[in-house]
């Protein structure tokens, strides 16, 4: 278990402003800077560097640079997960990423929000919820997942979508705010047309 800093979960906190988390902030960013200088096709490398920089992480996984997260300890990948260029997480609470992920480019998790009232708001107080996301999930490009959501397994959140609340199982949805639009089916295996050489390994 790596040394960390644990925000509280679910209440007020003083989130900005603190030597604390800004020194462990800062450990995370260098550890980050170094990482997006990699050379993208060094796997080698970029797996040892984010087994430093992530609380835990499963086999072939591939982030793809840039990449930028707040404490990195509080992030947990799957098994075979991958994400394009410009995952942005923010982990002042856990972030869990199940197996088969797929992250499209410019996607951000983000566990923090600000206290609503102005007066806190300016003293630093923010809030820390956790975010799930299942197995098997896809997140379309430019996705933004706040604080406190859950994505269930096997579901598709639509390009450019605001989830601002859970989204169940096996569904496509999408939008600002993102909302189920319907169930995944047997025919979604239908959808496109399958080149040959693919159809005996489904």
């Amino acid at each position: 278990m790596k040394n960390r800093v644990e925000a509280p979960i679910n209440c007020l906190f003083q989130g900005c402003y603190n030597p604390q988390f800004e020194e462990e902030i800062a450990k995370c960013k260098d550890k980050c800077f170094e990482y997006n200088k990699l050379n993208p096709n060094d796997r080698q490398s970029q797996r040892k560097m984010l087994e430093e920089i992530l609380g835990n992480m499963g086999k072939e996984v591939m982030i793809t640079p840039p990449f930028w997260c707040d404490y990195g300890y509080n992030i947990s990948v799957g098994d075979y997960f991958y994400s394009n260029h410009n995952m942005i997480v923010t982990d002042g609470a856990r972030v869990s990423f199940g197996d088969n992920v797929f992250v499209a480019p410019n996607c951000c998790f983000t566990t923090a929000e600000h206290a609503i009232d102005p007066q806190q708001r300016k003293a630093g107080m923010e809030i820390a919820k956790p975010i799930t996301i299942g197995n098997n999930v896809w997140i379309g490009a430019g996705s933004t997942i706040l604080a406190g959501v859950t994505i269930g397994d096997n579901s598709v959140i639509g390009a450019g979508s605001v989830v601002t609340k859970s989204i169940p199982a096996n569904v496509i949805a999408v939008g600002v705010p993102c909302k189920v639009k319907r169930e995944i089916t047997e025919e979604d295996k239908y959808r496109y047309p399958m080149h040959e050489s693919l159809k005996k390994q489904i």
